[in-house]
Protein backbone atom coordinates (compact mmCIF):
# COMPACT_ATOMS: atom_id res chain seq x y z
CA UNK A 1 0.00 0.00 0.00
CA UNK A 2 2.75 2.81 0.75
CA UNK A 3 4.52 1.74 -2.77
CA UNK A 4 1.17 3.36 -4.14
CA UNK A 5 1.43 6.53 -1.92
CA UNK A 6 5.16 7.69 -2.44
CA UNK A 7 4.78 8.91 -6.37
CA UNK A 8 1.51 10.46 -5.44
CA UNK A 9 2.95 12.83 -2.38
CA UNK A 10 5.95 13.32 -4.34
CA UNK A 11 4.08 14.65 -7.21
CA UNK A 12 2.07 16.49 -4.59
CA UNK A 13 4.82 18.47 -3.32
CA UNK A 14 6.73 18.79 -6.76
CA UNK A 15 4.20 19.72 -8.86
CA UNK A 16 3.40 23.41 -7.08
CA UNK A 17 7.18 23.78 -7.05
CA UNK A 18 7.91 23.20 -10.49
CA UNK A 19 5.03 25.76 -11.92
CA UNK A 20 6.38 28.62 -9.35
CA UNK A 21 10.12 28.05 -11.08
CA UNK A 22 8.94 28.02 -14.53
CA UNK A 23 6.95 31.23 -13.90
CA UNK A 24 10.82 32.95 -12.46
CA UNK A 25 12.39 31.51 -15.17
CA UNK A 26 10.07 33.19 -17.50
CA UNK A 27 10.24 36.59 -15.76
CA UNK A 28 13.76 36.01 -15.43
CA UNK A 29 14.25 35.76 -19.48
CA UNK A 30 12.14 38.63 -20.09
CA UNK A 31 14.31 40.90 -17.59
CA UNK A 32 17.61 39.89 -19.48
CA UNK A 33 16.01 40.46 -22.64
CA UNK A 34 15.00 43.96 -21.16
CA UNK A 35 18.33 44.34 -20.14
CA UNK A 36 20.05 43.63 -23.12
CA UNK A 37 18.29 46.23 -24.92
CA UNK A 38 19.16 48.68 -22.61
CA UNK A 39 22.89 47.71 -22.69
CA UNK A 40 22.48 48.10 -26.14
CA UNK A 41 20.86 51.85 -26.02
CA UNK A 42 24.36 52.66 -23.37
CA UNK A 43 26.87 51.60 -25.78
CA UNK A 44 25.08 53.42 -28.75
CA UNK A 45 25.43 56.65 -26.73
CA UNK A 46 28.67 55.85 -25.32
CA UNK A 47 30.49 55.41 -28.74
CA UNK A 48 28.32 58.71 -29.84
CA UNK A 49 30.24 60.81 -26.76
CA UNK A 50 33.71 59.21 -28.05
CA UNK A 51 33.06 60.49 -30.92
CA UNK A 52 32.09 63.73 -30.07
CA UNK A 53 35.21 63.53 -27.84
CA UNK A 54 37.58 62.31 -30.83
CA UNK A 55 36.23 65.58 -32.40
CA UNK A 56 36.85 67.72 -29.50
CA UNK A 57 40.43 66.92 -29.03
CA UNK A 58 40.65 67.36 -32.58
CA UNK A 59 39.72 70.95 -32.41
CA UNK A 60 42.22 71.36 -29.96
CA UNK A 61 44.50 70.08 -31.92
CA UNK A 62 44.33 72.16 -34.99
CA UNK A 63 44.43 75.18 -32.50
CA UNK A 64 47.68 74.31 -31.12
CA UNK A 65 48.78 74.03 -35.27
CA UNK A 66 47.60 77.23 -36.08
CA UNK A 67 49.77 78.81 -33.24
Amino acid sequence: MSQIWVPIIVAIITGPTVVVLQKLRKENTAQHAEGRILLRVIGNKVDKIGSKIDNHIGWHDGIKDAE
